[in-house]
């Protein structure tokens, strides 16, 4: 999983992920670890479910929780404007970042 976001991120790619309550477009931008060493995903949701009900947002996703990941051929700008590379929930480490 960790090998695919890392993709992802370097190519700007979209991906599909199951996550509770289904599935979710995402625009990957940073991955990291919680001060609990938990592996996080900080993402730009662009469409799918979402249990706030907001569907086009930005996200913080723990690893272990999702169900299913992968690459779709859709590509993503960059960066979004209200991006913080220095993710204040990645107190464990930056894996990877745009």
């Amino acid at each position: 999983m960790l090998e695919l976001l890392t993709k992802a991120i370097a190519e700007r790619r979209i991906v599909s992920l199951d996550y509770d309550p289904g599935l979710r477009l995402i625009e990957p931008h940073c991955i990291g670890r919680s001060s609990a060493g938990e592996f996080l995903l900080r993402a730009f949701q662009v469409s799918g479910d979402s249990a706030s009900g907001e569907h086009e947002n930005w996200k913080l996703f723990r690893l272990d929780k999702a169900r299913m990941m992968q690459l779709t051929n859709d590509h993503f700008a960059g960066a979004r404007p209200e991006y913080n590379p220095n993710d204040k929930h990645m107190k464990g480490g930056i894996i990877a970042r745009l």
